[in-house]
């Protein structure tokens, strides 16, 4: 579905936990209100869809915080184990759970952006997908023109 891509999208660029987070350095979270206003201004969200993603929100950082930080200390354990003396078996196992937890951030973030969408009217997935759209068309002109200014002076 086309419309669920770009709220997707959308949702990541309003900040939204992704499981890339969890593997950089932990940064403090957006606001869910901050989220909720920006979503508000794009959308005219009435008052029971504000308060309902409100809603989402919490639930989602009260699941996704403790896969966060499990995964920020376990990319720190890997670290940690560089060494000449490494133990290649809890480098799998620190490996594998990391993995493990990325899997389930990914699965978390995309259930919520999906319980995100489905609380827009139909219209208002339309006004995404059109903002969306002018959204993705600045960034791929920025990247032509950071593309341009990079490449060497031809000869």
């Amino acid at each position: 579905m086309k419309v669920v891509k770009l709220v997707a999208t959308a949702l990541v660029t309003l900040g939204m936990a992704s499981p890339a987070m969890a593997q950089q350095s932990m940064q403090a979270p957006p606001q869910q209100g901050d989220q909720v206003d920006q979503l508000n201004e794009l959308l005219d969200l009435d008052d029971g869809q504000q308060q309902e993603i409100r809603g989402l929100l919490d639930d989602a950082q009260q699941r996704l915080q403790p896969m966060e930080q499990e995964a920020q200390a376990l990319q720190t354990a890997l670290g940690d184990h560089i060494d000449p003396n490494f133990d290649e078996s809890a480098i799998r196992q620190d490996a594998t759970r990391l993995g493990e937890l990325t899997g389930e951030l990914a699965a978390e973030t995309t259930l919520l952006q999906a319980r995100v969408e489905a609380v827009f009217t139909e219209e208002q997935r339309t006004q995404l997908e059109e903002v969306m759209a002018q959204q993705q068309q600045q960034m791929n002109q920025l990247q032509e023109q950071m593309q341009q200014q990079q490449a060497p002076p031809a000869q």
